[in-house]
């Protein structure tokens, strides 16, 4: 089958190529960038801007299904950066769907999207989204999901909307390499008195998340929105300084209360949205909400519609994250590269 996956050289996208071409499809990928080990394995490399209307429709000639996992993400960063990218890159996908005949379009959301400052323990899709805008990031991933779903039997197109939660596995070039720099600089904070529970998603199996949901029942899976993670939460912290120390890393000790990193990312926001040019805080409210809240998801829906399944158990996971980033350690120390330490 023709597919197309956009940020198919980001993480979560490598690994949903592989995905499909372990399957035997014929994989085009939108992106940007050009990279070569794309062209090395057989990809056909699209090399164009979301917000680029003619070219995402040309992207879109022949293709019979579109993974659409390009994003741009981050805690802070102006509205109207993810706008472009978030949502009128998805509104152009969406009409180049429907002009060049799309069968399908699995969308890549996200939890954020209905995340407030609140606990949210094992709820489900039924969850509303937020009156107050949280973040840009969480504003405009629920703009573009909701047009997703409205963009269902447009043109003969159905969609799917999926939320993996806290994505993590070798080749992560975001999350937990942020976390382990930022812990070897001794800047690694837990926030709150640690017990909160999460949703985590494990690369390989999120991508063979994606590639159930295509093969669903439209009947089924058309128009809806799921929430995919791993079904049992974590601990979040127990999480972190387990892979923290399978990669000989101590544990994180230092600790901040919820109310207190809560004020202070209103002052970051303030004091950085005042002087742009400091650049990003690494504090925000949104931040604190997320290390210290419970963000765990009922995927009960997905097991029903999707036949969810994780191919990858969590222990086989981590041994694949300790060989990846202990790997990535010892490479580093054998090149010598002057690291932070920790105050």
């Amino acid at each position: 089958m023709k597919t197309l996956v956009t940020g198919g050289a980001g993480f979560l996208g490598r690994y949903i190529v592989e995905a499909l071409q372990a399957q035997g499809h014929e994989v085009a990928v939108l992106c940007r960038g050009d990279y070569a080990f794309l062209r090395q394995q057989g990809v056909r490399l699209i090399q164009a801007d979301l917000a680029d209307r003619d070219a995402v429709r040309h992207a879109c000639r022949g293709i019979e299904r579109v993974f659409h996992v390009a994003s741009k993400t981050g805690p802070w960063g102006r509205y109207a950066d993810f706008h472009r990218t978030n949502v009128l890159g998805t509104r152009n996908l969406i009409d180049g769907c429907r002009a060049q005949g799309v069968h399908k379009l699995i969308y890549t959301s996200s939890p954020s999207a209905v995340i407030g400052f609140d606990d949210l323990c094992g709820v489900n899709e039924s969850l509303p989204y937020p009156v107050k805008r949280i973040s840009a990031y969480q504003h405009t991933k629920m703009l573009a999901e909701q047009m997703v779903l409205a963009a269902h039997g447009q043109d003969g197109l159905v969609t799917t909307a999926l939320r993996p939660h806290a994505i993590w596995g070798p080749r992560d070039t975001q999350l937990l390499p942020a976390l382990i720099e930022r812990h070897k600089a001794g800047k690694l904070i837990r926030v709150g008195p640690g017990r909160n529970r999460i949703s985590v998603s494990y690369v390989e199996n999120a991508a063979w998340w994606h590639l159930q949901a295509a093969d669903a029942d439209p009947d089924q899976a058309g128009r809806r929105v799921y929430f995919v993670n791993e079904a049992e939460p974590v601990n979040m912290w127990d999480w972190i300084n387990g892979l923290l120390t399978s990669i000989g890393l101590p544990a994180v000790e230092r600790a901040l209360p919820y109310a207190g990193a809560y004020t202070l990312g209103a002052a970051c926001e303030a004091l950085f949205t005042l002087l742009p040019w400091l650049g990003e805080p690494r504090l925000t409210r949104a931040v604190a909400a997320v290390c210290a809240k419970d963000h765990y998801f009922d995927v009960a829906a997905a097991q029903r519609d999707l036949h969810l399944s994780s191919p990858v158990s969590m222990d086989e996971a981590h041994r694949r994250f300790a060989a990846y980033f202990g790997q990535q350690q010892t490479t580093t120390k054998d090149h010598t590269c002057v690291l932070a330490r920790p105050s």
